[in-house]
């Protein structure tokens, strides 16, 4: 006695089955509406528009050190030793330099006597592409001006240890953010 044949399922039954299989292909990665959040802040900032970002991610983490004429000579040696400092914004209105960092530095950042590093779920305004000097902050050293590379956090930390800019930013950012430092 032979076994009974299978039924063939239907047109139907195998669209059904089709697309219950291309149901997980449909789903975006976990990381594709960070992706989409990064692209659109790029362009926002590229045409022109001041644009608030999130620090961490796969963006970039923030050293926040004074901006005075101590910090200048930081970011000198930052351009020695680079061969053209990463990016670095200037905000005269509070005297900070924010230094873009590499994603993650924030987790590897040890208490620092004259710098602060930040990242997620702390957020960050860039000012447009364009902005190259005050009013408002502004970029001391633009992206495009240095191929995009982020400052290294090793000779950040040396070059601020060694330069010791003042006045020193955390009781001000512990106030801001009610966070201690």
């Amino acid at each position: 006695m032979t076994a009974p044949a299978e039924a063939l399922p239907t047109g139907a039954e195998m669209m059904q089955q089709l697309v219950e299989s291309a149901v997980a292909v449909r789903q975006p990665a976990d990381d594709m509406a960070d992706l989409a959040e990064v692209i659109r802040t790029l362009l926002a900032v590229d045409a022109g528009r001041d644009t608030r970002v999130r620090l961490g991610g796969n963006l970039f983490d923030v050293v926040i050190s004074s901006s005075g004429l101590q910090a200048r000579g930081a970011v000198a040696l930052m351009d020695e030793i680079q061969g053209g400092c990463g990016p670095v914004i200037e905000d005269p209105e509070s005297g900070w330099y924010y230094w873009l960092v590499p994603p993650g530095s924030c987790g590897r950042w040890a208490p620092h006597s004259h710098a602060v590093c930040l990242g997620g779920p702390h957020t960050i305004t860039l000012p447009s592409l364009s902005r190259t000097v005050p009013p408002g902050p502004y970029w001391l050293r633009p992206p495009a001006q240095v191929s995009n590379r982020l400052v290294p956090l090793a000779p950040l930390r040396e070059a601020l240890a060694q330069i010791r800019p003042e006045p020193t930013p955390h009781a001000a950012l512990a106030a801001q953010l009610g966070i201690a430092f």
